[in-house]
């Protein structure tokens, strides 16, 4: 597992909304369930948790776009890319669609969900894989993990 580059800037595909993160996720994910595969258009969504603190939007105003509900995703308003989540009531954290970052190479999905309802022909290098979402009991020690295996990449 590669470390990520701090701090790293990205964007959206026209780069019109630029983002910048300036603290290290605190896990990467790969998701599978199927709302993750047509908002992404892709067989799943790839993110990056990272602490709210240690990220801004420095260019540019997303819009909330996909479902309007609680959960707020937010896409660039001229070329619809997929930017990042505000999951509903975890406001600690958001979670970065880590493909938007100019660098990826230190962003491998170490836990990948929701592979109930994966594409049959899906692999992924992640090292958990759980059928829905892990419990909520499971994220201290996944994370602790997670923070163990990118501190000595």
């Amino acid at each position: 597992m590669s470390k990520l580059t701090i701090p790293q800037e990205g964007g959206c595909r026209c780069g019109q909304v630029r983002l910048k993160i300036s603290a290290p996720p605190i896990i990467t994910m790969a998701c599978h369930c199927t709302g993750c595969q047509k908002m992404s258009s892709s067989a799943f969504s790839l993110s990056a948790a990272i602490p709210a603190e240690g990220f801004e939007v420095i260019a540019g105003e997303p819009v909330i776009g996909g479902l309007h509900g609680a959960t707020r995703h937010y896409f660039c308003p001229h070329c619809l890319t997929w930017m990042f989540t505000r999951p509903e009531g975890m406001d600690w954290f958001v979670n970065l669609r880590s493909t938007m970052l100019d660098d990826t190479s230190g962003v491998a999905p170490f836990v990948e969900t929701f592979t109930s309802e994966k594409l049959p022909w899906v692999a992924t290098s992640a090292v958990h894989s759980y059928e829905t979402f892990p419990p909520m009991e499971a994220f201290g020690g996944l994370m602790q993990e997670f923070a163990e295996r990118t501190a000595s990449a």
